[in-house]
């Protein structure tokens, strides 16, 4: 007699396999990068707020059942995502000096703020971190790992080569670091920086944080 084989992986198996133990489902990776992929494009395309499961997995190609498998709710998949962002980091740049240290951190920062579906996302869930708890705490995680641990990183190196005294104010160093690009490019959303702008900025940081 045939017995029909059945699993919890995301798509139909061509042959039968053990039994996978009850409670434990097979997540197919290329499947959750997938709608994580559909979760930026969708929040981009129509915010949070009209953000729902259904338009997330279809955009991924997946059915709802595989949204939920790993997420269960839009909140939660929203926070998860943010939070990866955090856990990818940036570069930590290693010039030798400060000014070229945070030039290149500038660059890159730059084209990350820039880019078409993060212009799009970072003011809408930082409208909606105004409204929930959750979300601002995701917000500000991603923050904090993300290039103000870079900019600390930074400011340790300039501080161990003499560059900057000792025991400065990391706090409003890190203001004068991250502030003025943030400002710019999600505050304001300059369409586009001026020639030589990031350089500017570099030397103008540099002298700052050295004056503290």
């Amino acid at each position: 007699m045939l017995v029909r084989m059945t699993t919890n992986a995301d798509e139909p198996q061509t042959r039968p396999r053990r039994r996978t133990p009850a409670g434990a489902a097979v997540l197919r990776e290329d499947v959750t990068e997938a709608i994580r992929a559909a979760v930026f494009e969708e929040l981009a395309a129509v915010g949070y707020a009209r953000m729902s499961i259904e338009g997330i997995a279809r955009r991924a190609g997946v059915g709802k059942t595989a949204v939920y498998r790993r997420w269960r709710s839009k909140l939660h998949l929203v926070l998860d995502v943010v939070s990866a962002i955090a856990v990818m980091g940036l570069p930590t740049p290693d010039t030798g000096t400060l000014e070229g240290d945070l030039r290149l951190l500038y660059e890159v920062t730059s084209r990350a703020l820039r880019h078409p579906v993060a212009s799009q996302i970072i003011p809408d869930l930082q409208a909606e971190a105004a409204r929930n708890p959750e979300i601002a705490e995701a917000m500000q995680k991603a923050l904090r790992e993300g290039q103000e641990g870079v900019a600390s990183k930074i400011l340790v190196a300039a501080e161990r080569r003499g560059e900057i005294r000792e025991g400065f104010d990391d706090e409003l160093a890190l203001d004068l670091v991250s502030g003025p690009l943030y400002w710019r490019s999600v505050v304001i959303r300059s369409p586009k920086l001026p020639k030589g702008y990031l350089a500017s900025l570099a030397q103008a940081t540099a002298a700052a944080v050295k004056a503290l």
